[in-house]
């Protein structure tokens, strides 16, 4: 089936890079489709391109992450590894993407990581204010970054950045 991309609705994809993260989609009113990182590769390549075809990507957020102190060498190689993957998913399907880090697109909703007794707090938080802004959606732990960073790309895209908080 052919698509006029005239008729195309206009998205935004965000990727938590980690093996527990995913890949959501955004119009910026709903959160159109996601899927989790523990699927396989070819599952998030068809993921990816069933939404080029479906729709106008116009920009996908990836998380900028890097190995952290105190994580083994085992971790940091699949955590690279994932990154890898997926940065070159998005390249292979020409999607235009850009990066952030985890300081920065949290600082915009105002999530830190200070303040928190625990990641797990911390990793709630943020599940919490996803749900806050799709509360249709049924926003998990897995889901949560993905979902944010989707947003946080429909910000910046649309010059909204400074006026949501």
């Amino acid at each position: 089936m052919e698509f006029n991309l005239e008729n195309k609705e206009q998205v935004y994809i965000g990727i938590d890079v980690g093996g527990s993260g995913a890949i959501a989609i955004t119009n910026g009113r709903e959160i159109l489709n996601v899927i989790t990182n523990a699927n396989t590769d070819a599952d998030l390549s068809e993921f990816i391109q069933e939404a080029k075809d479906r729709y106008d990507i116009v920009k996908c957020m990836i998380e900028n992450v890097h190995s952290m102190p105190k994580q083994g060498v085992s971790s940091s190689f699949k955590f690279g590894e994932s990154k890898g993957f997926l940065r070159g998913l998005i390249v292979a399907h020409k999607i235009p993407f850009e990066e952030a880090s985890p300081q920065k697109w949290m600082k915009h909703y105002g999530l830190s990581g200070k303040g928190f007794d625990s990641k797990t707090e911390h990793k709630n938080n943020l599940k919490n204010y996803a749900q806050r802004l799709y509360p249709n959606m049924k926003i998990t732990l897995k889901t949560a970054d993905a979902i944010l960073l989707a947003h946080y790309s429909f910000l910046i895209n649309n010059n909204l950045y400074n006026n949501e908080r």
